[in-house]
């Protein structure tokens, strides 16, 4: 029985019992900068959780990691919000080579059929070349702007059962997805959608019949933040908000999450995801690249400009430096913001990790949209970054790193292309 028993579920903790390491303490501590200073001063009203990774390269280029963390506690609650597309994409593509069907990739024609209360069908999908969807084409979705539909389909393939047992047995512990971003109950949740997989002409390859989870989840250990929130109906209900039976990541595993794919031999090969080359060429390409270059979907590059998943480097320019590209996942809602990262700097040879989670909703009133992202939070992580982007710039190292694997052939949009560009997307 997969039973994810109390100990994995997230909940309030009491900061003793967070790890804060010297070295990252004091960066922030003398960072010099007032957004830093001011969520540092309060981070227990933040809960601001952050883990630095410096990556060190033999002479071979075999890399030896070491993390520094401040006010990490895996047991401190966050919304991880739209991060849970990262282990989604994997665990998709992962069940894609498991299945092993012929004629049936990332790239094959899929449609989804419905069969349970609040499913919905979906048999075209007007952003892609042959305007019908794939698995491959929801994940470039999920990353370039995080869109939310994306996600939903990848759980559906991927079901609820294949996802809870898949993270278990790969060492995951104190990660949990039971959710699709549909407003589902927790019964809704563990039915997934039957799908089919097509060729263009529309003749069946596969067909793969609707799942049910019938493990038992665990949702024992009560999580609630906040003094009060709006319900479905607007209505303003004056007790905390109930993150109980919502989605959970712990920070480091979110971060290990990233590096299983990014570098796969410097983690224990339970902790990877079965997947191809090729899987990791087309990971390490939308990990990566930006709204801009894409022709498919094409998106308004003035409202999904190059850093507006990349808050790390996200300013007022909205502009990514030429020789960095950050592999990385963010997500934000009720008020937490989240970015995990990988940063090569091609230019300077360095590379690094990052993660970092904090909350800024001063009025302590969940579902109003009414958040401090604009004056704290953003701010915060892209200073965040350039701390430590520039500490890197500082930091010696021994030997260089090799990042030739990372530098991928990005697209380029296509400038004779006259179909309207996408301005709004649910994410």
């Amino acid at each position: 029985m997969y039973l994810l028993t109390a100990l994995l579920l997230c909940g309030l903790s009491s900061w003793a019992q967070s790890i804060t390491d010297t070295v990252l303490n004091d960066m922030l501590q003398k960072s010099g900068n007032n957004i830093i200073s001011g969520v540092i001063k309060d981070s227990k009203t933040y809960r601001v959780q952050i883990i630095y990774t410096q990556i060190n390269r033999s002479k071979n280029n075999k890399p030896a990691f070491k993390n520094y963390y401040y006010h990490y506690d895996p047991k401190e609650y966050y919304n991880p919000a739209s991060t849970v597309k990262l282990p989604l994409a994997f665990l998709a593509l992962e069940k894609l080579n498991k299945m092993k069907i012929k004629g049936v990739n990332k790239y094959t024609s899929i449609q989804f059929d419905s069969s349970y209360e609040g499913q919905t069908k979906q048999y075209k999908d007007s952003t892609s070349p042959n305007h019908l969807p794939s698995i491959a084409h929801y994940i470039k979705k999920a990353f370039l702007i995080s869109d939310n539909d994306a996600y939903n389909r990848l759980y559906q393939f991927t079901g609820q059962q294949t996802i809870h047992r898949n993270l278990i047995e790969k060492g995951y512990y104190n990660t949990r997805i039971p959710r699709q971003f549909m407003g589902f109950t927790i019964e809704q949740n563990r039915h997934t959608n039957g799908v089919r997989f097509i060729k263009d002409d529309g003749t069946l390859i596969y067909s793969k019949p609707p799942s049910y989870n019938t493990d038992s989840l665990d949702f024992g250990r009560v999580v609630k933040i906040g003094k009060a929130y709006l319900n479905r109906n607007d209505s303003l209900i004056n007790e905390p908000f109930d993150f109980t039976i919502h989605n959970n990541i712990s920070l480091e595993e979110l971060q290990q999450l990233l590096q299983s794919v990014m570098i796969p031999n410097s983690v224990p090969k339970k902790n990877r995801f079965d997947l191809s080359r090729g899987d990791y060429q087309f990971l390490y390409q939308y990990l990566s690249q930006y709204p801009s270059e894409t022709n498919y979907p094409k998106y308004d590059d003035s409202i999904y400009y190059d850093s507006y998943v990349k808050f790390f480097f996200r300013d007022s320019t909205r502009e990514m430096p030429n020789h960095i590209r950050v592999f990385n996942k963010v997500g934000w809602a009720y008020g937490f913001l989240t970015d995990v990262s990988y940063v090569v700097d091609f230019k300077n040879k360095v590379e690094y990790m990052l993660s970092a989670t904090l909350y800024v909703n001063k009025d302590e009133v969940l579902n109003d949209n009414k958040y401090e992202y604009e004056t704290v939070g953003w701010p915060f992580m892209y200073q965040l970054g350039q701390l430590v982007y520039q500490y890197e710039l500082q930091r010696d190292r021994t030997y260089q790193p090799d990042l030739s694997k990372f530098r991928m052939r990005y697209e380029k949009r296509e400038v004779k292309d006259r179909r309207p560009s996408i301005k709004e997307v649910d994410n």
